[in-house]
């Protein structure tokens, strides 16, 4: 077993442009300098979380006046973060607040989530949450969430919330309640108002934005509390309270109606359905008759979301991704008002409304795409103005990125697998130093855009595709295969069909070949080392699975365990762990893990080490500690990238 030492300010020649290897790093590992954003109510402020310290975020707001930022809030992330601000009046925002902690053994972690109210002055910061009585029988850490931010009803908001049950040992005052409900919460005052009573079952609420619950979604569960795949829908007219069956849904096999977002105007509710074999959109009426249309489909890949504006979540259209991400506008004005910016904005295609104040006058875009991460804009539509507001990563403000552009590729039994091709700037591309990088999942598909690991990668001079190998979603049932856990082999073939491709097409030089993966990702990079041990060079995984068995064991103590099962399946379970198949493994493996991660444990990287480390094969593993899975640290983003990238050109001979 070998080990390499690091060693800090290691120099090396830049490949491409001024910075150094390390200086590149650094601005490629800093985390995005917006990190969610919105417009106030007036559309005069904005509100934004940008990074605070290495790995905290702030609330940071301004006005468009006079753009100086000021800071509301901030976490540290150890152990809390800000997920998420909105706007509930002109002076007051609401924020998601996310905490996490080790735990023992049979509960590894506890969560929690909290709803905070703070004003834009620092002032008045409260918990919006609910808290559990001093009788409670158990902790809850769910501190629900905004289901109906009521733009009509200043300082209200409709949040979920779990109610848990109260009891006093000698007395007989007990509070019985237990489940989800619906709550009404003032948050100046917070004083609140049940709105729907508590259901065990309970899953899901939708309301139609202005203050009315119209669809309730319950999940079916076993005699021994676990979790079933069968969810059904309940709605309700505008002016009843009697729950009548919309449909059920299998969250498995994603069949049957999915609801996402109610018009109250037109009294329907927009939702998911597949049509031959990939989701499309319909309505359906919420009266009696229960009437059901078809909004949009399309022939060659899955619609997979509903564009909505604003705090109503007017919805506007219908998303997809094919070569790259495209909306289709229902309302006239607005297709026109976003071919306008599109023509105008440096992104293009890239360009998306963001949000929109409550009269709509204003509109929050961002503009960007494979060659620049992104910009902040407000467009004023009686000024016709627009107004630069803020960059999406500061720190690569003047970096000439490389060129993305879709392929397709042929697999090994003649499937043409789309991906993305990210080459070096300038240069002839034959004979380049390249890595294959399957993306996570596997429930997920890469899209053209922009890409801290692979634009870092080119610009050191690597070629890099991402494939969207079968087992990836968005492309139907026929290419999803149920999921790139149960169609691993096919998954991993296409995957190593990549790296053949490059070298067949004299893009890559065959002795300088990598394969890179985060999660699923970091699954396929060390399968793949298993199943053709020669094809790649280096193998680096990033939080990756490593035992399917290890993987389920995960949610042993969880009322999803079964569902789990069901889900992370092979015909043999043996044979589709890398950790259990090490002696394959000929090249050198180079394992990131954050010990936080909740996603995939840190003990499936531990595992992969000591089995590769007992069989005399080389390989180094890198633990973060206090990270999650997405490593959301600059300072171990950026080492992980600079350990990468030297980790590569010493075990391919590169300089």
């Amino acid at each position: 077993m070998r080990y390499r030492f690091w060693l800090c300010g290691l120099a090396m020649a830049a490949l491409v442009g001024a910075d150094s290897p390390d200086t590149l790093a650094a601005k490629f590992g800093a985390l995005p300098s917006v990190m969610d954003i919105s417009l106030s109510p007036s559309g005069d402020q904005i509100a934004y979380l940008a990074p605070y310290g290495d790995m905290g975020n702030a609330l940071y707001t301004a006005t468009l006046s006079n753009p100086q930022p000021r800071i509301a809030m901030a976490a540290n992330g150890k152990p809390m973060i800000i997920d998420r601000c909105i706007w509930v009046s002109e002076q007051r925002l609401l924020c998601d607040i996310s905490i996490a902690r080790k735990g023992a053994a049979d509960v590894p972690f506890v969560n929690a989530t909290r709803l905070v109210a703070v004003n834009t002055d620092t002032s008045n910061v409260r918990i919006v949450s609910q808290r559990s009585g001093a009788n409670a029988l158990y902790f809850s850490g769910n501190g629900g969430d905004v289901i109906d931010w009521m733009p009509g009803s200043p300082d209200h908001v409709l949040i979920t919330h779990w109610f848990v049950p109260e009891a006093k040992i000698g007395s007989v005052i007990k509070k019985d309640a237990e489940g989800l409900g619906v709550i009404d919460v003032d948050i100046a005052t917070l004083k609140r108002r049940t709105m729907e009573i508590a259901r065990r079952d309970g899953e899901n609420y939708l309301t139609d934005s202005h203050g009315t619950v119209r669809i309730l979604a319950v999940r079916a569960y076993d005699g021994l509390g676990y979790a079933k795949e069968t969810i059904t829908h309940y709605y309700r007219g505008p002016d009843s309270r009697d729950w009548k069956p919309l449909g059920t849904y299998n969250s498995l096999e994603e069949e049957g109606f999915l609801p996402m977002r109610i018009d109250r105007d037109k009294n329907v509710v927009y939702g998911l359905r597949k049509l031959d074999g990939r989701k499309a959109l319909y309505s359906i009426a919420l009266d009696p008759s229960l009437t059901e249309t078809l909004i949009y489909a399309n022939p060659s890949v899955d619609v997979d979301g509903i564009d909505t504006l604003g705090r109503v979540r007017r919805v506007i259209g219908v998303t997809f991704a094919d070569e790259a991400r495209k909306i289709i506008y229902f309302d006239k004005e607005m297709d026109s008002m976003a071919s306008a910016l599109s023509r105008a904005l440096p992104g293009g295609p890239g360009v998306t409304l963001v949000d929109t104040s409550d009269d709509s006058g204003k509109l929050l875009v961002h503009a960007g795409g494979a060659t620049d991460p992104g910009t902040y804009f407000v467009f004023d539509k009686q000024a016709k103005s627009l107004n630069k507001v803020l960059l999406s990563r500061a720190e690569l403000a003047g970096v000439a990125l490389a060129k993305q552009k879709p392929i397709t590729y042929p697999a090994a039994d003649g499937a043409r697998i789309p991906a993305y091709l990210t080459l070096p700037p300038g240069g002839v591309a034959k004979n380049l130093p390249a890595i294959v990088m399957p993306h996570g999942g596997p429930w997920s598909r890469d899209e053209w855009g922009f890409d801290w690991l692979s634009q870092y990668f080119a610009l050191r001079g690597y070629a890099v595709i991402q494939p969207n190998y079968r087992g990836s979603t968005g492309y139907g049932d026929s290419w999803q295969m149920g999921n790139g856990f149960k169609s691993w082999r096919q998954a991993i073939g296409d995957v190593t069909d990549a790296g053949r491709w490059l070298v067949s097409e004299g893009i890559a030089d065959p002795r300088h070949l990598a394969i890179v993966g985060w999660s699923y990702g970091g699954y396929a990079a060390l399968q793949s080392a298993v199943t053709v041990p020669d094809l790649f060079k280096a193998v680096v995984a990033i939080a990756p699975v490593t035992d399917f068995n290890l993987l389920r064991e995960q949610y042993r103590n969880t009322s999803t365990f079964k569902l789990a099962k069901e889900t992370i399946q092979a015909e043999s379970l043996r044979e589709a762990s890398p950790a259990q198949n090490v002696e394959a493994i000929r090249a050198p493996v180079l394992l990131f893990h954050g010990d936080m991660d909740q996603n995939v444990f840190i003990e499936e990287s531990e595992l992969m080490a000591s089995r590769l480390g007992k069989a005399g094969k080389s390989v180094e593993f890198v633990a973060y500690p206090d990270l999650s899975h997405s490593l959301p640290s600059t300072k171990a983003r950026t080492d992980l990238l600079s350990k990468t990238d030297l980790f590569l050109r010493a075990e391919m001979g590169l300089k």
